[in-house]
């Protein structure tokens, strides 16, 4: 006899009704892959022509509506608004009585756990912290990237259960987060991919300037290649002139640096010092060349025309000048929001992916956001 075949996710009855309070890239795709899963969509909320995009695109025939009706039809609500907004929204929604006693409450921000959702625990709502370890680019692509994707999970202890169900059910894997560690998990996740994006778009960027006609094509498996050896070997994978303690290719590097790209200058000297600690401490770089590569990176810190000094020993590094600062940070920290009803929509980080057309009230940063925004939001 033939086993019963699977029911489809169209087949199965719905057992929850869920709600989105801010349409970025992130909240559309969760609410999309839940629906996958047998839940169904009923309400989301959005301010900006790129918010009313996404939800048609990812949730169609699920209407827009302000976040208080969200709430007010939805068993379970995705708060996907940027980490600045978070808390005044959730405090506006609980003071307004728009929570209700039994609803799941959901933010996906990374560096909070569930303390920020104090005010509607307090009014009943159960609280959830599911942050997707994932960019966003606010199009279908991103539900199928939710297959294998790492949640970080923050959830009282008898809610834990039910909150990695509902990581499983879009196709995540639940990792438990304690509520204290949250900023740190968070701040990981940034270095890691918020500073890749950095990294990677400057090595072309210079490539470029060096004549490569093709810098993604070259760089695609050079960084494919360290990327796996880091994650494979750790600190083991690291190579390069600061591993092995070429003083002159830096000093080299330095200099070609500060005549084509002066701004590049303070991350190259920021990345290699620690790429020389690292490779100290693992036995990689060797004390004597260490001592005169720690020397160069902290003369080059000077800036030019400085005399050159006494080279540290491995002890003494980090003792020496900061970095120059090369400027204000890139223009994209979120808004406030104009009312706790009408919050802006969280954004990719991790946040990210792909740029909108124009600035949109909806977008966070991240996070990665996001994230590697990036939840992203």
């Amino acid at each position: 006899m033939n086993p019963t075949p699977p029911l489809e996710a169209q087949d199965r009855p719905a057992r929850l009704t869920v709600g989105v309070v801010g349409a970025g890239r992130v909240g559309p795709a969760l609410a999309a892959a839940l629906k996958l899963a047998g839940h169904r969509p009923i309400a989301v909320s959005g301010v900006s022509d790129a918010s009313v995009r996404r939800a048609a695109e990812l949730l169609p025939d699920v209407p827009l509506v302000t976040p208080a009706e969200v709430l007010a039809r939805a068993d379970l609500v995705l708060l996907t608004v940027p980490d600045d907004a978070l808390a005044d929204l959730v405090t506006g929604l609980a003071e307004t009585g728009a929570v209700r006693p039994g609803q799941l409450l959901v933010h996906t921000s990374g560096r909070y756990g569930t303390a920020v959702l104090d005010p509607a625990t307090r009014a009943g709502a159960l609280p959830l912290a599911l942050h997707p370890a994932m960019t966003f680019t606010g199009t279908s692509v991103d539900v199928q990237r939710l297959a294998g994707c790492s949640f970080g999970v923050t959830a009282p202890e008898e809610l834990r259960m039910a909150a990695e169900a509902l990581v499983i059910e879009m196709g995540g894997e639940p990792e438990w987060i304690a509520e204290s560690a949250r900023p740190l998990y968070h701040a990981a996740l940034a270095i890691g991919a918020n500073h890749l994006v950095t990294l990677v778009a400057q090595s072309m960027e210079l490539l470029a300037d060096a004549g490569v006609r093709a810098p993604d094509r070259m760089l695609g498996p050079l960084l494919g290649a360290a990327l796996d050896n880091a994650l494979r070997s750790g600190d083991a994978a690291l190579t390069g002139p600061v591993a092995r303690g070429d003083a002159g290719t830096v000093a080299a590097h330095v200099a070609e640096l500060r005549r084509h790209s002066p701004q590049s200058v303070a991350g190259y000297l920021a990345m290699a010092r620690t790429t020389a600690d690292r490779a100290l401490a693992h036995g990689l770089l060797k004390p004597e060349l260490a001592e005169d590569l720690l020397g160069v990176l902290a003369d080059a810190g000077n800036g030019p025309g400085t005399a050159a000094r006494p080279a540290p020993g491995p002890a003494a590094h980090g003792a020496g000048p900061a970095a120059p600062d090369t400027g204000p940070a890139t223009p994209g920290s979120p808004e406030s929001p104009q009312s706790p009803g009408s919050p802006e929509s969280q954004d990719s980080p991790d946040d990210r992916g792909h740029a909108p057309d124009r600035p949109d009230p909806d977008h966070g940063p991240d996070t990665p956001d996001h994230g590697p925004e990036g939840g992203d939001r």
